[in-house]
């Protein structure tokens, strides 16, 4: 961190926007683990198949926000994407639903 409050740049003197827990952006030296759809609230893998084929016709991009750590993109309130993580997508919607009564 810099004395004015800055992020140190990277190695390859770059920074990085990143959202936090509490949605707020944020610069960072370190570019995110998570890209994620602000709108849509979901997160996922950067090479997220459904979300490579919105950018390549043009959608997203405006709308795309990017997290450190899946942690970080559940604290600020985004669900895991069932293309690229359906394990995280099918363990929340099982938590959502809560146990099964007969």
């Amino acid at each position: 961190m810099n004395p004015d409050g800055a992020p140190a740049p990277s190695e390859s003197g770059r920074t990085y926007t990143l959202l936090g827990r509490n949605g707020t952006p944020y610069r960072s030296a370190t570019p995110g683990t998570l890209g994620g759809h602000r709108r849509g609230r979901l997160y996922g893998r950067l090479d997220c198949p459904s979300a490579l084929r919105a950018i390549s016709w043009g959608h997203y991009v405006r709308h795309r926000v990017f997290f450190p750590d899946e942690a970080t993109a559940v604290a600020a309130g985004f669900r895991p994407c069932a293309v690229c993580l359906p394990e995280e997508h099918a363990r929340r919607r099982a938590d959502e639903r809560g146990p099964v009564t007969p």
